[in-house]
């Protein structure tokens, strides 16, 4: 990143309400579209990505976030795509890390397939990241290649590794995939409770082209709960960040298991968060086509006032709650952007 001087925060800046009267304090951003995985769920196989001319600069991304955390953000995660594949994404994190030492970001932290942690750990921890999330959906390396198309599990379970033994607490998330990965959750979840981390088991979310069926990958976490029910005991959690998971704790382990369920329950009443692409377009609900472009403003004017107002009309359209289904008639997704491109 270069040595440009940043927009200091707009002073006094108003915070993000939606018309639902929930205060938007969480942001999450996508800082690329590519990955150096291809999971079956997320990406097709032969994926076109976004020419690299349209994506924000990584100073334009530190000024966007910037701005937000003026206007009361006080959670930011950087995801993709896969985020530590970008080049030099490191000094973004470091830059945005001053917002820890003035006080106006509570968090910091990121998503990650865990491919690149091994290389990156010291450096997260070093930047004032506590805390991150690995995608996880299996421990058995054949199903690993299948599901991420040509990922090497070793290669994530030894980023895990460096990134506990830095400090970080580290968070799986898995989607449950039918025929797939359903009967290892119970041994995926003994092993990350094992090794003190949390769990959140997500389903299949019927966003872009994939060129597989989502009925075919999709099984209700109802089900899988109830099948956890049989040999656990769980104990729900008042747990909430606003955010979209359901808490339990599994006394025969002393683990937290979560549950996103983006299609068997609508988990919208506390909403507190929107999303940014790597392109600059701001999505405020992972389940609608809204999009509101803030990277014309922000490139228009070297203060914040036309991005602000763009901010303002975005956050002012918010949706009460996503539609999220599969199209079992024609098999296509809900929404035509991909995960990778959204923000995971």
């Amino acid at each position: 990143m270069s040595s440009a001087v940043m927009t200091p925060p707009t002073v006094g800046a108003s915070a993000m309400t939606d018309p639902f009267g929930r205060t938007i304090s969480y942001l999450r951003v996508s800082i690329t579209d590519r990955c150096d995985f291809r999971c079956v769920y997320c990406m097709s196989e032969d994926m076109t990505f976004l020419p690299r001319a349209d994506l924000l600069t990584l100073e334009e991304l530190d000024r966007l976030c910037s701005a937000f955390i003026a206007r009361g953000v006080r959670k930011l995660r950087l995801t993709g795509g896969e985020p530590l594949v970008r080049r030099n994404m490191m000094s973004l994190v470091r830059s945005l890390s001053r917002h820890l030492g003035t006080g106006a970001l509570d968090e910091l932290t990121l998503t990650t397939n865990g491919s690149q942690l091994a290389r990156f750990a010291e450096e997260l921890r070093d930047c004032g990241v506590r805390r991150i999330n690995v995608s996880l959906d299996t421990l058995d390396p054949e199903k690993f290649r299948a599901i991420t198309r040509w990922g090497d599990l070793d290669r994530v379970l030894a980023g895990i590794e460096a990134a506990r033994d830095a400090g970080l607490a580290v968070k799986i998330n898995a989607v449950a995939l039918k025929n797939i990965n359903e009967d290892e959750i119970p041994s995926l979840m003994q092993w990350a409770h094992g090794l003190g981390m949390g769990l959140t088991l997500i389903e299949v979310m019927p966003l872009g082209e994939i060129g597989e069926g989502r009925i075919d990958q999709y099984v209700p976490l109802s089900l899988v709960r109830a099948r956890l029910s049989n040999n656990y005991t769980l104990t729900d959690l008042p747990d909430s960040t606003g955010g979209p998971a359901r808490y339990v704790r599994v006394d025969e382990t002393g683990g937290k298991l979560g549950f996103i369920t983006p299609l068997t329950h609508n988990f919208c009443e506390s909403c507190n968060r929107v999303r940014i692409t790597c392109t600059g377009t701001l999505h405020t609900c992972l389940g609608q086509e809204d999009a509101s472009d803030l990277r014309r403003p922000l490139r228009a004017s070297p203060d914040d006032d036309l991005l602000n107002a763009a901010i303002d009309r975005a956050i002012g359209h918010k949706p009460k709650g996503h539609d999220f289904i599969i199209d079992r008639k024609h098999n296509r997704p809900s929404v035509g952007r991909h995960m990778s491109v959204t923000g995971g």
